[in-house]
């Protein structure tokens, strides 16, 4: 046989076995997804019939309950939040968060890890219920929902709950406005290993769904305590110690010029007024951030990112300047 002849025969001996490997892996493929299919229903079987749940409409108050904390228009003095799908629960049942109510819709659950998941949160919740696609669809707020929802409390510290530090940071809160700003500050907050963020003269509500989404699960884990005002919440502050910090624009000196080291709060202002002028007539510092271009200042969380990570990487021996 010539060399040709044998390079031609091997290169379709290849092909052919390319098409018998691609032939059996569709099959096996499909197989596996029937198989999968089969699993899931069982699995969802079991989930059923291991606890009790209700069957309910579209007018059932926890639905109507659901809408109203979905609003964010009732009175919520318990602090209840919706959380839906996979994500948002896995870290609310990491977190250990007090359950209200599970809510389950069995023909959106496809996978065994939203089965599980649903599982371990009815272990912890007797207030279980079941509703239709048609009326799991008029609550949830996924494009492609998962079938799990679930009604959680927030939890609730007041400062002498907390303890701090020889060389404690937190952040104050005072006015901000937007609900985006204040969850991505406990972000910020979590990420900068801060140990409280205070909050005085509230305006967002900290289960506003928006606020709880920019948190992105931190709002779940970090202690959080809020004053009526800011001479409550200085008052507090002067009494545990700390040293107190406003950052204003027209500080003379950089947040990086200040060597921190003890207990340490910052104070962010609002959105469009600042930091109220009652912190003015207290025993504080000002801090300014400099900026070089045209903008004369930072988003809010930007600014809080900032001073955040300088005065914790300092007080952590981590940074020296």
């Amino acid at each position: 046989m010539s060399e040709s002849s044998a390079f031609f025969g091997l290169r379709l001996c290849v092909f052919a076995c390319i098409i018998a490997f691609g032939t059996a892996r569709r099959h096996g493929r499909g197989a596996w997804v029937e198989n999968m299919d089969e699993n899931i229903g069982i699995i969802k079987e079991k989930l059923l019939s291991s606890f009790r749940f209700y069957a309910v409409g579209e007018g059932h108050s926890i639905v109507r309950h659901i809408r109203d904390l979905r609003s964010n228009s009732k009175p919520n003095p318990e602090k209840q939040f919706v959380a839906e799908g996979i994500w948002i629960n896995k870290l609310l049942d990491s977190a250990g968060l007090r359950l209200r109510a599970v809510l389950l819709c069995p023909d959106l659950i496809r996978t065994a890890e939203v089965a599980a998941l649903a599982r371990r949160l009815c272990e912890k919740c007797d207030q279980r219920f079941t509703v239709s696609e048609k009326a799991f669809a008029k609550i949830a707020e996924k494009e492609r929902p998962d079938g799990l929802l679930s009604v959680a409390y927030l939890p609730q510290y007041s400062f002498e709950d907390l303890r701090f530090g020889p060389k404690s940071v937190v952040l104050v809160l005072d006015g901000v406005e937007i609900p985006g700003n204040v969850g991505t500050m406990m972000r910020v907050a979590d990420g900068a290993g801060l140990d409280a963020v205070l909050i005085c003269n509230r305006k967002a509500r900290m289960t506003h769904p928006k606020l709880i989404q920019a948190s992105m699960g931190s709002l779940f884990t970090l202690p959080f305590a809020e004053f009526a005002d800011g001479d409550a919440c200085c008052d507090a502050l002067e009494k545990a110690g700390f040293e107190i910090y406003l950052t204003d624009s027209r500080a003379q000196r950089a947040y990086y010029e200040y060597p921190y080291g003890g207990k340490t709060a910052f104070v962010m202002g609002s959105e469009r007024y600042g930091i109220s002028e009652a912190w003015y007539s207290r025993n504080v510092k000002l801090l300014s951030i400099p900026m070089f271009g045209n903008c004369d200042s930072l988003n809010v969380g930007v600014a809080a990112t900032v001073v955040s990570y300088e005065a914790s990487l300092k007080n952590k021996g981590l940074l020296k300047r």
